[in-house]
């Protein structure tokens, strides 16, 4: 039973880690688009790609509040939950195997 409480372990490794470089991912967009980036640059397509998928559905559901876009700001909350909750789920798991 060991090898699938460290299988549950990995894996709660494997998602705070992916988690992690989102919201950096995230962090990264927000900041770039304060200075209006080059649209062509491939840096900046790789983050629009990467993150829209998250973003555009909040976008749509959420309005601009005084010409502010807080999609970044609540994607953040989002995966804050996920973290806590995911991984703390995943790593309780593997100790009680």
């Amino acid at each position: 039973m060991f090898i699938i409480g460290n299988l549950f372990g990995a894996l709660a490794q494997l998602v705070h880690l992916v988690l992690t470089a989102f919201s950096w991912l995230i962090l990264i967009r927000a900041l770039i688009s304060w200075v209006s980036p080059d649209p062509f640059n491939p840096i900046v397509q790789f983050l629009y790609r990467a993150t829209d998928p998250v973003l555009e559905p909040i976008r749509r559901r959420m309005p601009y509040l005084g010409g502010i876009d807080f999609s970044p700001l609540l994607a953040f909350l989002l995966i804050m939950f996920l973290d806590r909750f995911l991984v703390q789920t995943l790593l309780d798991l593997s100790v009680r195997f």
